[in-house]
């Protein structure tokens, strides 16, 4: 059996608290945020789905992988960003991977390379 570390599902909770209070903040009713939780294969995501007039909305707002024990953004539409506040939460900026930036671009980050 496969044991997960204590830091592991952590950050396994936090990211999903995170997730599911971004996904309270819809404003359109017509828009439904659909908070998807894989915490076997640690993959989170948070998507838009829904009409507003005759537009389709559909779009991955935030993308969250843990990987070899660090968290990796992969996506993250929002204004303030989930890395910033996984940092308040108390994850250390080594632990967390902005995986939307180029390898080189997270060299020059605060944040880890991956």
């Amino acid at each position: 059996m496969v044991t997960v570390s204590s830091t592991v599902e952590k950050y396994r909770e936090h990211i999903q608290s995170l997730l599911n209070e971004r996904a309270k903040l819809v404003w359109d009713r017509r828009i439904q945020a659909q908070t998807i939780f894989d915490p076997i294969h640690d993959h989170y995501q948070l998507v838009y789905v829904g009409w507003r007039d005759s537009t389709r909305v559909y779009g991955v707002v935030l993308h969250v992988d843990i990987v070899d024990g660090k968290i990796w953004i992969q996506q993250d539409g929002t204004e303030v960003g989930i890395a910033n506040e996984l940092v308040e939460l108390g994850v250390p900026k080594t632990d967390i991977v902005l995986g939307f930036d180029s390898p080189r671009m997270r060299s020059h980050s605060e944040f880890a390379v991956g």
